[in-house]
């Protein structure tokens, strides 16, 4: 018989592209990952990983024997699920994951609200670009996903995964202290012509927004540095590098030399809790959602547009 917990690193390495990121996905090392790899090569007498160049690629049987995995993890999930719905209380572990400045801003309260109050749950938390977020969930790497969208480009939920609205989320550009526009309360779009910008890298969805939102406006943003960070920006702001436009949710004080001015019509980003259909009546993901939700107003209002 064919054993589950090596499958799960077989479909882990299958989701995650290498065995260094399916370990991460885990919580175990490389070559605990590797270690059950080979033991599930042994087991059914078939060479699973090929090494292509520094890394390695699954074999056409490997994939097939994935995609099995992931069918036999459905269906102990739905096991899971109501044994949990009988007991009543969240129990088991929770792989939840969230973009940085949720993480940062939004979870610390929520999670050890969860903890205080259900200690049999075991929730997990990494940090996932909401680019990948749902694919996570619908493929079950991920319980939960705490993601986000702005209006220009609405937030895909596949067949499969239900949603609900945690909140809104403002935004402000920075500025430095000395910049022109640091003694208006406010400025328009079509304002920001000619400006250096200091935002995230391409492919994230804020930088999307930027690009795109700036364009619409007649302008065409002069990207000058980029940075993964909201803190990096802020410094690189302070410093008198740019313009930037970040989220208040997680930000922070902001720090000496930086000034936010409100962008009228102001952008926000709408949070999005996302589940399984099948895991929906976990009181686990129940209780996750409703805290979530429950912890927003608390911690929106208290980021003020300058620090």
């Amino acid at each position: 018989m064919l054993d589950l917990a090596r499958l799960r690193a077989l479909h882990a390495v299958s989701v995650h592209g290498s065995v260094a990121a399916a370990a991460v996905a885990l919580g175990y090392t490389p070559s605990a990952v590797s270690q059950q790899i080979t033991k599930l090569e042994r087991e059914t007498r078939t060479t699973l990983l090929e090494r292509r160049g520094r890394g390695v690629a699954l074999t056409d049987e490997a994939r097939h024997l994935a995609a099995t995995a992931e069918e036999l993890l459905t269906i102990v999930e739905r096991a899971e699920t109501t044994l949990e719905e009988r007991r009543g209380q969240p129990t088991g572990q929770l792989a939840i994951g969230a973009f940085a400045s949720s993480a940062r801003g939004l979870l610390p309260g929520v999670l050890a609200e969860l903890a205080e109050r259900h200690p049999a749950l075991d929730i997990r938390l990494r940090e996932v670009d909401p680019h990948l977020s749902v694919d996570l969930v619908a493929r079950g790497v991920i319980d939960i996903a705490v993601a986000h969208d702005w209006d220009i480009a609405p937030l895909p939920t596949p067949d499969g995964v239900e949603q609900s609205v945690i909140g809104d989320d403002l935004c402000d550009v920075m500025v430095p202290a000395a910049h022109p526009l640091a003694a208006r309360s406010s400025v328009r779009r079509q304002e920001l012509a000619g400006q250096r910008w200091i935002c995230q890298p391409p492919g994230t969805v804020c930088h999307d927004w930027l690009v795109r939102t700036l364009r619409a406006a007649g302008c065409e943003p002069d990207l000058a540095h980029q940075a993964e960070e909201n803190h990096t920006q802020l410094a690189l702001v302070a410093a008198g590098l740019g313009i930037a436009m970040i989220p208040r949710l997680g930000r922070g004080p902001l720090p000496g030399g930086v000034v936010a001015v409100s962008l009228d019509p102001m952008p926000k980003r709408r949070l999005y809790a996302l589940w399984r259909t099948g895991a929906a009546r976990r009181p686990a993901v129940t209780a996750t959602v409703e805290t979530l939700e429950r912890h927003w107003p608390m911690v929106s209002p208290a980021v003020p547009a300058t620090g």
